[in-house]
């Protein structure tokens, strides 16, 4: 059983190295957050199988729901500091279109 929990946290860890790209080079910054918070999530199962692997699961279970809570407040903080920071770059009164003049 422990072959297959090892299979599973191998296969997670390659499925990180993608997102690893997207974070780096990612166009956007909300491209670079969703990353990182699916990151966040696969190390908190990965947490999980680590427990399974060592037969400690209460443990690492508990570190694991520590740590998504810690990912998920942390996405919280970014998408509200990026609000707050594209309302103030916001113009208050939009341009006006300029008139020909003839």
């Amino acid at each position: 059983m422990k072959i297959f929990f090892l299979i599973v946290g191998i296969s997670l860890l390659f499925m990180i190295m993608p997102l690893l790209y997207r974070v780096i080079m990612g166009p956007t910054v909300i491209d670079r957050i969703v990353a990182a918070n699916v990151i966040g999530t696969k190390t908190a199962v990965m947490l999980v199988v680590i427990g399974m692997i060592f037969e400690r699961v209460e443990m690492f279970v508990d570190f694991a729901l520590a740590y998504a809570l810690l990912n998920f407040m942390g996405s919280l903080a970014a998408a509200r500091f990026i609000h707050q920071t594209r309302e103030k770059s916001l113009p208050i009164h939009p341009p006006q279109p300029q008139k020909k003049q003839a």
